[in-house]
Parts: structure tokens; C-alpha cells; sequence
């Protein structure tokens, strides 16, 4: 079947034909690409294209694509059952491994990242007793009803619909707060701290592009929720065991941690976890009510182990690491020969190449780049098979899969597709 072809056959039977909205392409004008198989750092579509792969699923694959102990594992628990509600020593292997690099004295597996935030702010509301949530504008925590929300017109807001079938009841009490500014997060708690139960960040926001957070910013989300009795909810989705074997470690005070991504070998998995004490309200310990027929899947549990394994000694963080830092300077090279308005950030092997002079600091200044520009600039990469992220708010992947040739071709990429847009 023709990639045309699988288009038209899926606009039949799903939503905008696809089954998550950035996988439609439509931010950058283009169609869906149907991917058949994964290989390391490569995809390849329907028709045969080959793609070096910066998506890598939004994250978890920091090895690759079909890492061979991950493919051994998974083969391994589907031979011996693929679900079974009910408790397996592959929870009790996987949990221990993360809660030995984490720090986190209890955890619960869930099946999401949004299954992960959304608990965790359910317990942090019994914990409190109180019913207000503070996030912060460009982080996104997953697409449960009181996380799809903006922020107003005001510095600090009660947040606004950000999704048709959102009641207003549910996202007046969310705050929405501008990204890395601690006066406003400071000022926040002296007029509204007795009623917030929790502050949620991304620990560093991957979701608004690639936008590190300032060290006061950093400071202040450890001290302000804390004076209040408020609790600090770091969602680590991407960036645990993405930067290094465990969390980031920007937010060691973190009350409660929401895990995903790496921690399931590239198959649905989320995790969410904090003090014994803490997690004693889940059920049936407590009386937060938290349930999931396929939480603790063999087979994701299976890979996870297999993952984590693999990266336990480091390894694969430095070779990442390496590849994303001679991307970063490729492009850097490939912004300036081109003369075009462009700036790229990194941190570890993430990665973001923004349409505005400088680096964001924020959601409003990410959303003051060239979006036009960057649907010009990503369809001359995919013409040059190099598959970026279909958005100028994603952010990119490098694997410990990618080497140097393929760098070099993404960067050859680069100043061909800068010059192009450039010149156009």
C-alpha cells in the first residue's frame, strides 16, 4: 500500500486519519507519513523511504529503534502471556530498578504519562485537602481535563478552556502561570497559597520546544509550594532517564514524581511516586482511588527492565550526549553560513532549533518564532530524508543509535534545506 493510499484508507476510520492530532502533519502543511518499520536511528515508510529519525516516539527511544534486548525481552513475556491482571514479578524487577535510581520510596505503574499526572494530582488534592492546581503556560502534562487549559489575560490566571468539552467548573481550577518566572510563581503563593494543593512542572519543558528553566525559577518552585503546605509535582515523562540514569535532579525537593516514556522500552507505560508516606492514600492502602486492567504489563514491564538494564552503566547517555552535541554545533554552523534568523538550544540529547533570533525563555517568546518558516525548513528536510518533529514546539531526539554519518547527514541536510528557505 502506497503512503497516499494508507492516508485515505485512515481517514475512513479514524479522526483527521491518525490516532494522536501531531502525527496529521498539519502544523507543518503536510499529510501523515505511515511508518512500516524502525531500524536504530532510521524509519522507513510504506513505499520504502528511508528517514533518519528525530521523533523517536516523542522520546523513549534512547536506543533506537528495536534495540535487540528490548525485541529479546518483549518476544521472551509475549511467549508466556501477554496480560493477566494480576500481580507479576516483572512490576516487582521493574519497580525496584527505578525506585533504586530514582530515590522514590513507593511508585504505581500506570499506563500513560496522562494517566501519571492526572493521579498524582487527584493524591495531591487529598493530601491537601484543597482544590486548586497551579502549571505553568507551554508545559503539557497530557490531555486529562484539568491539564488542557491556558493561561488569561493577566500575569497569573485561573486557566481557560483549552479544549472543547472542557467545563469551565474544571478549568477555573487550574492556574495557569508564565514558564521560569519565579516573582510571578513567588507572588502566586502570598495571595493564593492557602488554597493551592499543588504546583505541577515540566522539569525541564520539552513541550513549547526545548526551553531550560532558570536556577531562581528552580529555587523558588522548591521553596514556595513547601511554605504554603502545597505540594511540587516534577513530571519527568521525558526527561527521567532521558538526561541520565534516574530523574534530571533540577528538582530533588519533588514531593511526587510522574514517570513514562523511557521507563516502558518504547511500549505504554507511566509511573507516578514519592514518600512511603505519601503514597499510603493510594488504594487499597488509602482512599485515593486509582485503577488500570493493563497497569503493570508484562510485556511493558518486560522491555522496561530490558531498557534500563542496557543503560545502567551510563554509556549510552555519554554516546547520545556526544551526537547531540556535534548536531547542535552542525546546525549552529548551518544557521550562520545561511544568514537566516535562527537559534538552536540542547541539553543533553535534546535538542530544538528555533525561527527567532534568540533562545527562549518562555512559552511567549517560543511563540513569537517563525512558525511559516519552519514548515518550509521541515518539508525541505523530509524531501532530504531527515524526520524531524512536525512542529516548531516539539522537541528533537537524538538515540545512542544515531552515529556520525548520519549527523553529518542531518547536518548536510541542514545547510542545504537553510539555504533553500532562505533564498525562497
Amino acid at each position: 500500500m502506497t503512503n497516499a493510499a494508507t492516508r485515505d484508507a485512515a481517514r475512513q476510520l479514524f479522526p483527521g486519519g491518525v490516532n494522536s492530532p501531531v502525527r496529521s502533519f498539519r502544523s507543518v502543511g503536510g499529510g501523515a507519513i505511515p511508518i512500516v518499520r524502525g531500524e536504530g536511528a532510521l524509519i522507513f515508510d510504506t513505499e520504502g523511504n528511508r528517514y533518519i529519525d528525530y521523533i523517536a516516539a516523542f522520546g523513549p527511544l534512547i536506543l533506537g529503534h528495536a534495540p535487540a534486548p528490548v525485541v529479546e525481552a518483549v518476544r521472551k513475556a509475549a511467549g508466556e502471556g501477554t496480560a493477566f491482571g494480576a500481580l507479576t514479578p516483572g512490576e516487582v524487577e521493574l519497580g525496584r530498578r527505578v525506585t533504586e535510581a530514582t530515590g522514590l520510596e513507593r511508585i504505581r505503574f500506570v499506563n500513560s504519562g496522562t494517566e501519571a499526572t492526572m493521579t498524582a494530582i487527584r493524591l495531591a488534592r487529598a493530601a491537601t485537602g484543597r482544590d486548586i492546581i497551579v502549571k505553568f503556560d507551554g508545559c503539557y502534562h497530557g490531555h486529562s481535563d484539568g491539564l488542557l487549559v491556558k493561561a488569561g489575560s493577566g500575569v497569573a490566571t485561573m486557566g481557560l478552556s483549552d479544549s472543547a468539552g472542557v467545563p469551565e467548573q474544571i478549568a477555573g481550577l487550574t492556574a495557569v502561570l508564565p514558564y521560569s518566572d519565579a516573582p510571578a510563581l513567588e507572588a502566586w503563593f502570598r495571595e493564593h497559597g492557602e488554597q493551592t494543593a499543588a504546583v505541577i512542572v515540566e522539569s525541564i519543558a520539552g513541550n513549547m520546544g526545548l526551553v531550560p528553566p532558570a536556577q531562581p525559577f528552580l529555587d523558588a518552585l522548591q521553596s514556595a509550594p513547601a511554605k504554603y503546605g502545597a505540594l511540587l509535582i516534577a513530571d519527568e515523562v521525558i526527561t527521567g532517564f532521558r538526561m541520565r540514569y534516574g530523574l534530571s535532579d533540577l528538582l530533588p525537593g519533588a514531593d511526587l514524581v510522574c514517570l513514562g516514556k523511557i521507563i516502558g522500552g518504547g511500549l505504554p507505560v507511566g509511573a507516578f511516586g514519592g514518600s512511603a508516606k505519601l503514597m499510603s492514600l493510594i488504594a487499597p492502602e488509602g482512599p485515593v482511588y486509582q485503577a488500570g486492567t493493563l497497569s503493570g504489563n508484562p510485556l511493558v514491564m518486560a522491555a522496561g527492565v530490558a531498557m534500563l538494564d542496557t543503560l545502567a552503566d551510563g554509556a549510552p547517555y555519554k554516546r547520545a550526549d556526544e551526537l547531540a552535541r556535534h548536531l547542535e554545533n552542525g546546525l549552529n554552523a548551518a544557521i550562520k553560513r545561511a544568514e537566516v534568523t535562527a537559534s538552536v538550544v540542547r541539553m543533553g540529547s535534546m535538542l530544538t532549533l528555533f525561527f527567532r533570533r534568540a533562545v527562549p525563555t518562555d512559552y511567549a517568546e517560543a511563540r513569537e518564532s517563525d512558525t511559516g518558516l519552519f514548515a518550509r525548513y521541515h518539508s525541505a528536510m523530509l524531501a532530504r530524508g531527515i524526520m524531524l518533529p512536525p512542529s516548531q514546539f516539539e522537541t528533537l531526539f537524538v538515540s545512542a543509535a544515531h552515529n556520525e554519518a548520519a549527523i553529518d547527514e542531518t547536518v548536510k541536510a541542514a545547510h542545504e534545506s537553510l539555504r533553500e528557505i532562505a533564498a525562497s
